[in-house]
């Protein structure tokens, strides 16, 4: 997973910015069977505002390729529904519906040149300090995002943000000159980190044999997924200047320069044939998929596909993962400048290793876990009486004071031990790493934070914020038509 975050570094960034302010995904998932009341295109009502199935579908999809990517790829419908996603999917709608409500009440709007002045100021989509519309469209192409879908989502966006700026956070100095306080406590401490890398183990056979038949559920194959495809390459055609004007006319915002402003026909044709080819590849796209799907053509190319061995992207494998053979066909995913459509032919489901698959991973296991329950053993028997490093007073943000520690270990074992009540003891930093303490010493300083401020606004924000949602729930009527996956 660290490994596929790297190498995709540029699109995850924009990705996740992308999925938490717009709700927005890239490519549908598979849907089981869902029904709806009396509105076939709406899942929700919620005051004067509909939400739609297409909204519902997008906000389900992004959220179902968030648990995809934490599971790394381990993820499919049937997790989606023990998870409750299209609970949540429709919970999010319903929010926002409730805020935009609020919004309509009191007039509120986001105008063309506010749009366009957000877009271009963000950094992911400048170039050289300025915004680059290339750049923009590649960074949206890449994740299959339609640009009036994106500039739609980030109105809502700025509207939304304009309904809490109707409501300020106001900090009293009291709740500033509390929250100072837990940033003024300063401890002298004697510590020291001690590791699962001093500690060693006797592997036992049968021990080791025990260990694996205890524990057989956590040493699985892996579950495979065999396809058959079709690759649409681009298309190019000659476009009349009639069909690129219309086509410019009907789409003028996907046409901006530098500053925001759209840019006049003339400079922007070839742009133009750019985007009807795309759209005309699409289209020949999902004709083949309708064709496949009615048996009238045939598949070019196989492959099997799991989470470790995937020749595509973790798009395209999260779109198989959640085809079944009821319903093996998907719909044309954008890939490699075309697209590819994808029929569903074998699963192959996980089983059990036996001991000799799983030797080396039952061993690597079973001596990671003897480590760390010596490790605590050791912790238990010495807290009370170590040799260690003796620190200046340190607070919750002194981390880098503790010089015998690596940065990160520091900041986890100051968060955990300013919540402890206890003079001596030891915090777990993780599986592999302890650190025992003792502190010595303990004063009160006397300064002032900024971090207070943010954290007090943030709690009070997020209280206020729970709060508006219920009123608002009592103000305007919800109705949901949607009855589950």
């Amino acid at each position: 997973m660290i490994t596929w975050m790297q190498k995709h570094k540029k699109w995850l960034i924009i990705t996740i910015w992308i999925s938490t302010i717009a709700f927005i995904g890239a490519g549908f998932v598979g849907w089981g069977a869902y029904s709806y009341g009396d509105k076939a295109k709406a899942v929700a009502k919620v005051g004067d505002i509909e939400i739609s199935f297409g909204e519902f579908q997008k906000t389900y999809s992004n959220l179902y390729g968030q648990y995809a990517k934490m599971f790394q790829g381990n993820f499919d419908e049937e997790k989606a529904k023990a998870f409750g996603l299209d609970k949540q999917a429709l919970k999010t709608l319903i929010d926002q519906a409730l805020l935009l409500n609020l919004a309509k009440e009191y007039d509120l709007s986001v105008s063309d040149s506010e749009l366009a002045q957000k877009i271009t100021s963000l950094p992911y989509f400048q170039k050289d300090g300025k915004f680059d519309d290339k750049l923009y469209k590649e960074l949206l192409s890449q994740n299959n995002i339609k640009i009036k879908d994106f500039e739609n989502d980030m109105r809502r966006q700025l509207l939304l943000e304009k309904v809490f700026q109707l409501f300020p956070t106001v900090i009293s100095q009291t709740e500033k000159n509390t929250m100072d306080t837990l940033f003024n406590i300063a401890d002298k401490l004697k510590y020291k980190l001690i590791s699962t890398k001093d500690i060693q183990v006797d592997i036992d056979t049968k021990a080791l044999h025990k260990f694996w038949e205890e524990n057989k559920k956590r040493f699985m194959t892996e579950k495979t997924f065999t396809i058959a495809y079709i690759i649409q390459p681009i298309i190019t055609k000659e476009f009349s200047k009639e069909e690129l004007q219309t086509y410019y006319n009907d789409n003028k915002t996907h046409f901006r320069g530098d500053d925001g402003k759209i840019l006049p026909f003339e400079q922007v044709q070839e742009k133009v044939k750019e985007e009807l080819n795309k759209k005309e590849t699409k289209k020949e796209a999902l004709r083949k998929y309708i064709a496949l799907k009615k048996g009238n053509i045939k598949t070019e190319k196989t492959a099997t596909v799991s989470i470790s061995k995937n020749e595509f992207n973790q798009e395209i494998y999260n779109k198989v993962a959640g085809l079944t053979m009821q319903k093996p066909f998907a719909k044309p995913i954008a890939y490699k400048n075309g697209y590819i459509i994808i029929q569903l032919t074998a699963i192959t489901p996980s089983r059990a290793k036996t001991f000799e698959e799983a030797k080396e991973e039952v061993t690597q296991l079973f001596i990671q876990e003897q480590k760390t329950k010596k490790l605590q053993e050791v912790a238990q028997k010495s807290f009370t009486n170590f040799e260690g490093t003796v620190s200046d007073f340190v607070t919750l943000k002194d981390a880098d004071k503790l010089t015998n520690l690596p940065s990160l270990d520091a900041k986890k074992f100051l968060a955990k031990l300013f919540k402890s009540n206890k003079k001596q003891g030891y915090i777990v930093l993780n599986s592999q790493n302890i650190v025992l303490y003792n502190i010595l010493e303990q004063k009160l300083l006397n300064k002032s934070h900024v971090e207070s401020e943010q954290i007090i606004t943030g709690i009070k924000q997020n209280l206020f914020n729970a709060n508006l949602l219920k009123v608002l729930q009592n103000k305007y009527k919800t109705e949901i038509y949607y009855k589950g996956l």
